[in-house]
């Protein structure tokens, strides 16, 4: 079986293991710096397996070498946002963390996927990037599934209908400056406006940028991780079993839908070369526009990066 650590022991990580485990993606090792928590949640995971029939193998690490070996490594380490604070505000106390991951992964796994689920993700996935120098193909970030599922979730509940009939995407940074693209949503082909009108339909645009922050108020003490895990899975499932789905991932771009430099949710066919097509959509005047304010703000957010934190 292939190996896939799982980097953060905390609810989205444990979820992951879960889900990793449960489609016997591979052997799953779960990584945490508080190693009790890691072996701890892996062997009741293990213990799991009986019962809901999977025979993935499950082991826990509070040593980071342990993602030697991986042929995919999910990093969902650093901590998680608090009521009032943005994305953003994430940055200084995230980047530290993922700087010693990022080293690691380049040392000890470097043939490795990595899909990257720690916020801010669009600049915590460009700081792996340049730390481990792997080839944009193998750095993605999470979060165009993750939002797209919200979104396809509130169209669902408005329409009445299956969310397994509703087709939609969101693109950009995973953040305030989200792009959910109504020219692409659909219920079973049939465009989304037949079903909702318009003024609903910037209601529930709204609520999906909102929606990481909608869970956070809620819990109080935590964020969201069912969906995120679930996300994060989805993407390694089309890695590892070459399924070629096409998902929106927070990818390297080079010249595609004119930006350079910069990571950015946009659609990508992901196999088992890692990312290996980004596929460009027509969009709307208004979408292009929303698109360049969200690739702005994650370039803020890179820019916030000093050049010591990236080069070390």
């Amino acid at each position: 079986m292939p190996k896939i650590s799982v980097v953060g022991a905390g609810n989205v990580g444990a979820s992951a293991a879960l889900y990793a485990a449960e489609k016997e993606l591979g052997d799953v090792t779960l990584i945490d710096i508080v190693e009790g928590v890691a072996k701890g949640k892996a062997l009741d995971l293990l213990e799991a397996g009986p019962v809901q029939g999977y025979d993935s193998f499950v082991e826990g690490s509070g040593d980071i070498k342990a993602v030697a070996g991986s042929d995919l490594i999910i990093v969902t380490a650093g901590l998680a946002r608090k009521p009032g604070m943005s994305r953003l505000d994430l940055l200084k106390a995230n980047a530290e963390i993922i700087r010693g991951v990022a080293q690691a992964i380049r040392d000890h796994a470097p043939k490795a996927f990595v899909i990257m689920v720690t916020n801010p993700l669009d600049v915590m996935t460009y700081l792996m990037y340049k730390i481990t120098g792997f080839p944009r193909e193998r750095v993605m970030g999470m979060a165009g599934v993750l939002d797209s599922a919200r979104f396809r979730a509130f169209l669902a509940m408005e329409a009445g209908v299956s969310v397994e009939d509703i087709q939609a995407m969101v693109l950009g940074g995973h953040g305030d400056t989200m792009v959910p693209l109504l020219s692409c949503s659909t219920i079973s082909g049939i465009p989304i406006t037949n079903f909702i009108k318009k003024e609903r339909l910037a209601e529930i645009v709204q609520r999906t940028r909102d929606g990481g922050a909608e869970i956070v108020k809620l819990l109080q003490t935590g964020s969201a991780f069912y969906a995120p895990a679930s996300s994060a899975v989805q993407m390694a499932e089309s890695i590892l079993r070459d399924k070629k789905r096409l998902l929106p991932c927070c990818a390297y771009l080079n010249g595609e839908y004119g930006f350079k430099e910069i990571y950015l949710g946009v659609p990508c066919i992901l196999g088992a070369k890692g990312i290996e097509k980004i596929v460009e959509v027509p969009l709307s005047a208004e979408e292009k526009v929303a698109l360049a304010n969200s690739a702005e703000e994650v370039r803020k957010g890179i820019a916030d990066l000093s050049v010591e934190t990236v080069a070390k």
